[in-house]
């Protein structure tokens, strides 16, 4: 059986080349079919490449290299299965009853012959004993040759010691920016150059939705094998918010204005190689429980490097949560080419005037960053406040008020 070539593989059109991030298997190593072989960083995501069928892998690539689209950068030799399994029932014959069949006793025996492991280390060639003892022999330092070293050299081995209790690579420590983390850096400069970006704040009490979490939070995980978050409250209040304000749902394409009529709505996910924001798909139709299988669903894909790029294309809105590493205020860069972007942020029990009176409630200040070539101030403030009602009286959400 000929040996099976492991290509990088094709990522998408726009995407020719990346770095071979990680192995996930050693040189030599026996792989099952689809067993985690690499991980590929591109410019735009990070994926992972499986094995096409079972045997030994040969690397041809190294962890960190630049690599292009379809080169080879390891081989399978399916043969060596074979090996592999001999060496498997080789333990298992130990294991073996006394009362096996006498087929079995002749396939063990045969097995046994080819197992058999080599000479003990006993038997080591002379030559390679000889070269031991010189290499000891070449360790020991003649006390007469130290006393008549040079100045010259004496002054050599002091800078040699100093530098040995200040290496450089302890006070810094330098790579190469991967693709992705490139790719990133680019967008949010450009992002900033190019739109006239604007931010506008508010906050959410959002005791309604945590006495809702806490009620139905039980029977929500027995019905659906999943916690009711945070997130599906405000995809769904972003989506009536974007019916109600229309222009926050368009973006500029040139000279032309935009106007999107669905929601597809990106959830920013943070991960190891960067910022992700993966898009859950037609949100206007999704309830509670679909919308946080959708952000399970793509949230571990992208930390597990499985996400696919159609995974990350075509959203219209972005929300990111700076909240669950305790932010508690912050202005969200806008997701070209979307216009607007919503941050939510930690929440925090503050005093705050209700009818009057002064009451300690969970509150979480929220902020919508948003292009102001194509949305006005009336019209963010709008959104942002629609969003806010929604939350506040979840009843809303159900009325499409």
């Amino acid at each position: 059986m000929p040996n099976l070539e492991v290509k990088i593989p094709p990522m998408g059109e726009s995407i020719t080349s990346g770095i071979l991030a990680k192995w996930h298997v050693k040189d030599g190593d026996i792989v099952k079919k689809d067993q985690p072989l690499f991980e590929l960083e591109t410019d735009k995501i990070t994926s992972e490449s499986t094995a096409e069928a079972a045997g030994k892998i040969t690397l041809q690539a190294a962890a960190g290299d630049e690599v292009k689209i379809g080169q080879v950068v390891a081989m399978i030799d399916p043969a060596a299965v074979a090996e592999s399994q001999i060496s498997d029932l080789k333990s298992q014959i130990k294991e073996a009853p006394a009362t096996a069949a006498p087929a079995a006793a002749s396939q063990i025996s045969d097995l046994k012959s080819q197992t058999k492991a080599p000479a003990p280390a006993a038997a080591a060639a002379p030559a390679a004993e000889s070269q031991i003892s010189n290499l000891k022999s070449q360790t020991k330092t003649p006390a007469p040759a130290a006393k008549a070293a040079a100045p010259a050299a004496k002054s050599q081995v002091l800078n040699l010691k100093s530098e040995i209790k200040q290496p450089a690579g302890e006070r810094q420590t330098r790579r190469k920016l991967s693709p992705l983390r490139q790719r990133i850096a680019e967008r949010l400069v450009a992002a900033q150059h190019e739109a006239a970006m604007l931010t506008t704040f508010n906050e959410v009490d959002m005791s309604a939705i945590m006495a809702i979490r806490a009620k139905y939070q039980d029977d929500f995980v027995k019905k659906n094998g999943l916690k009711l978050g945070f997130m599906s409250f405000f995809v769904k209040a972003v989506v009536q918010a974007l019916k109600e304000v229309p222009a926050v749902n368009a973006q500029l394409d040139g000279d032309t204005l935009v106007e999107n009529h669905f929601y597809d709505i990106g959830v920013a996910v943070s991960t190891e190689r960067g910022l992700m924001v993966p898009v859950i798909r037609d949100c206007a139709s999704l309830g509670m429980a679909a919308i946080e299988k959708a952000i399970a669903e793509v949230a571990a894909r992208a930390r597990d490097g499985k996400i696919a790029l159609t995974d990350l294309e075509g959203g219209v809105f972005t929300i990111t949560n700076g909240g669950i590493f305790g932010s508690l205020l912050s202005t969200p860069i806008i997701n070209p080419p979307q216009s607007a972007i919503l941050g939510m942020h930690t929440i925090q029990e503050r005093p705050v005037a209700i009818n009057g009176q002064v009451v300690i409630r969970p509150m979480m200040y929220v902020a919508l960053s948003y292009d102001h070539r194509i949305v006005d101030g009336r019209e963010a403030v709008t959104f942002l406040v629609k969003v806010k009602q929604s939350l506040e009286d979840p009843a809303r959400l159900l009325l499409s008020v």
